[in-house]
């Protein structure tokens, strides 16, 4: 019986975003593993085998590399087939593991978004850089999300295979699903006025996600316009604290972790990001197929998804005072609004789990040695480079 071992920072990513893919290669007679971080104890992954392994942020951790150590020792012992990496940290250190190994399983390294870009500081990006330019012997497929990324990883020869795909595939079921009168009745129970626009951002509390840039526009909008923000982590007092300063706790909502965003979506009037980067994040293409109008940051991810005056606005990165802006137009003009969501509905359904998952199989299929495949952008051919 062949052998798949995904790997990635936490058991959340493997759960949220590639359970179908689990799947798939149990159908078709795989023994899968999983290796990650926080397995939960009602963990119910379609796995063979949970394999902790704990992996922290800082990258010069010595945790991540006796993390390294362990997983070179697993793969030794289990024999693996093929690796699938997810997770700028876990990517690395899991093709660090099996740098120079004799006989190493074909590993494939699915990019969720580079940590850099152009702008990023020039000491930061070399080292990034230079970790993918390391482990890029060991990368015998590279599947990126957005066009940057692609563009980088063919120039730079970060993989064997390069190739671009729409993102995994997003499941639109709970949000079709969604009625609007239950967002009615969500809205009754934050205590929103009929006249509140509501916004909605879901996402990550952390530098990278800029939540305090949407918090400093809140204080250049109208009052009947109010900013929710589900979500938690390392920055969440700091966000709440500018809310207070700026005296914005009655319009700025921190509900935490929510289970039902597809009724929070039903709820809101729009959708909007201040992210720094993405990959092809799945807020905005959820928000999208909900029929919100997207306000967001003009970031490599963002563009992909958005063409700016078509199916969405977008702002200069950091820039409150644009994104306010922007904001404004909305509400100054409900029937560009409405325009604006309809188009961006209508392209949102090239992400969707039903358009996707064909030809990210199709390059799993290659890398596992199963049949060949043409590498997809957005449901169109693009040829493969080799380094």
């Amino acid at each position: 019986m062949p052998k798949v071992l995904f790997a990635a920072s936490v058991y959340s990513h493997l759960s949220n975003f590639h359970r179908p893919y689990l799947q798939w290669f149990r159908d078709r007679g795989w023994e899968v593993h999983i290796a990650c971080a926080a397995i939960p104890a009602e963990a119910d992954l379609p796995c063979d085998r949970m394999i902790p392994v704990t992996f922290e942020k800082r990258m010069s951790s010595p945790e991540n590399f006796r993390a390294a150590a362990a997983l070179r020792r697993t793969v030794r012992r289990e024999g693996y087939d093929l690796i699938a990496c997810h997770t700028s940290l876990a990517a690395f250190f899991t093709r660090l593991a099996v740098k120079g190994l004799k006989g190493r399983p074909r590993v494939l390294n699915m990019v969720h978004g580079y940590l850099f870009d152009d702008h990023t500081p020039a000491h930061k990006r070399a080292l990034l850089l230079g970790a993918e330019k390391l482990t890029a012997p060991e990368t015998d497929w590279l599947l990126t999300m957005n066009r940057w990324d692609f563009e980088l990883a063919a120039r730079e020869k970060l993989g064997r295979h390069v190739a671009a795909i729409p993102g995994v595939g997003v499941d639109f079921g709970p949000i079709d699903a969604a009625a609007a009168e239950e967002g009615a009745a969500l809205r009754r129970e934050l205590g929103l006025a009929p006249e509140a626009f509501l916004l909605v951002y879901a996402a990550e509390f952390s530098p990278r996600k800029s939540q305090q840039v949407l918090i400093r526009a809140m204080a250049e909008l109208p009052d009947r316009v109010v900013l929710a923000l589900p979500g938690s982590g390392e920055t969440f007092e700091d966000c709440r604290a500018l809310a207070a300063r700026l005296e914005l706790e009655n319009r700025v909502i921190f509900p935490g972790q929510v289970r039902n965003m597809p009724v929070w979506y039903r709820a809101a009037n729009a959708a909007v990001s201040a992210s720094r980067s993405e990959g092809l994040p799945f807020n905005l293409m959820e928000a999208m197929r909900a029929g919100l109008p997207v306000v967001a940051s003009a970031v490599k991810g963002h563009t992909d998804l958005i063409e700016h005056e078509t199916t969405g606005l977008l702002y200069l990165y950091g820039d409150a005072a644009g994104c306010a802006s922007q904001l404004r137009r909305l509400l100054a003009a409900p029937e560009k609004a409405e325009a604006l969501a309809v188009r961006a509905k209508n392209a949102a359904a090239a992400y969707g789990l039903d358009r996707v998952f064909g030809p990210v199989t199709e390059l799993y299929a290659a890398a596992a040695g199963l049949e060949t495949a043409a590498a997809t952008e957005n449901g169109t051919a693009v040829p493969l480079t080799e380094g």
